[in-house]
């Protein structure tokens, strides 16, 4: 058989729905009752940002507030390597944002950055569920500069792991199985320290609607709010928010608002068919800001050899 033939053979074209994500700011009195504003020009980080490596899409936000500036870490699908790494922008404001640079790459998909301070140092959790494990990192020279510093978990696909403080304890959400519908929760004296599954774990098995998480958990007002992804659909519909009414290293009880969906598609633009994250923070007694994402799907030709992706376009 001729080169030219057995290459026609392996080779076939097919047409499949492409998603592209993209960085939004929404605004609001709550962090329930948040939209986009009339004053920003969403989204306000596409792929066409990120200018030192070629990207097919940005999401999954996370954002802090340090010395009067916003740092912003999100995951960046790098569309040569196929695997997702964490990019860094920064605003003075909250509102307009420059995209700065990758500031953690592996040889394994990184995505989900949940970012925070703690005793004046910067730590992150990105996704690694590739790997099997919930990994620690540090920053060794913010915000550029990271270093993975312990394994929190092993031995499990733990993916969308958030991490909070409440009652002086760590406690951390994170889904496994293949479908990302069972949610379990651990604990901790210590953020390096024995984590221990909760005896009510999983506290969601599966159900796409309310499993996977969406977002930082906020605890304000002695309230603990929880944000998850709605997949049952279609992944990343949108998002809902609980309240964790009773939360002990023996009990746990939660609740689910009457303002759900708190973010969803809005049927065209950026995030026509999808959102499904979100990180709130309160910048003031009745606002809060937060970082959201969406997408908006086209079908798309897609070529395969040997089952690898060679050229993909939009028809």
């Amino acid at each position: 058989m001729k080169a030219v033939d057995l290459i026609k053979k392996v080779t076939k074209k097919i047409i499949r729905r492409h998603s592209k994500w993209a960085i939004a700011i929404y605004i609001g009195e709550s962090p329930f009752k948040l939209s986009s504003p009339k004053n920003i020009n969403n989204p306000i980080l596409t792929a066409e940002d990120v200018s030192d490596i070629p990207a097919d899409f940005v999401a999954d936000p996370f954002m802090l507030y340090d010395n009067e500036n916003w740092y912003m870490f999100f995951e960046v699908l790098n569309l040569l390597k196929n695997v997702g790494e964490i990019g860094l922008a920064i605003s003075n404001d909250g509102l307009h944002w420059t995209y700065k640079q990758i500031v953690l790459h592996e040889p394994f998909h990184l995505s989900y950055p949940y970012v925070f301070k703690w005793q004046d140092d910067y730590y992150m959790i990105p996704e690694s569920s590739q790997v099997n494990s919930v990994r620690l990192y540090k920053a060794t020279s913010f915000p550029t500069q990271w270093s993975c510093i312990a394994t929190l978990l092993d031995k499990h696909d733990f993916a969308d792991s958030s991490i909070f403080q409440y009652n002086n304890l760590w406690w951390l959400f994170t889904v496994t199985s293949e479908d990302r519908n069972i949610l379990r929760l651990y604990y901790s004296n210590q953020l390096m320290g024995s984590w221990i599954e909760h005896p009510k774990s999983p506290v969601i098995e599966g159900n796409k609607n309310i499993a996977r998480p969406a977002g930082r958990v906020v605890v304000f007002n002695d309230k603990i709010i929880r944000y998850t992804q709605d997949c049952e659909r279609i992944y990343g519909n949108q998002v809902r928010a609980f309240e964790i009414t009773e939360l002990t290293t023996t009990s746990y009880q939660e609740k689910e608002f009457r303002e759900n969906p708190i973010i969803k598609a809005s049927g065209s633009g950026w995030n026509k068919t999808g959102m499904h994250h979100i990180d709130p923070h309160q910048i003031d007694k009745n606002k809060w800001l937060a970082c959201v994402d969406g997408k908006s799907s086209r079908l798309a030709l897609a070529t395969k050899f040997n089952n690898s992706t060679l050229i993909k376009s939009a028809d």
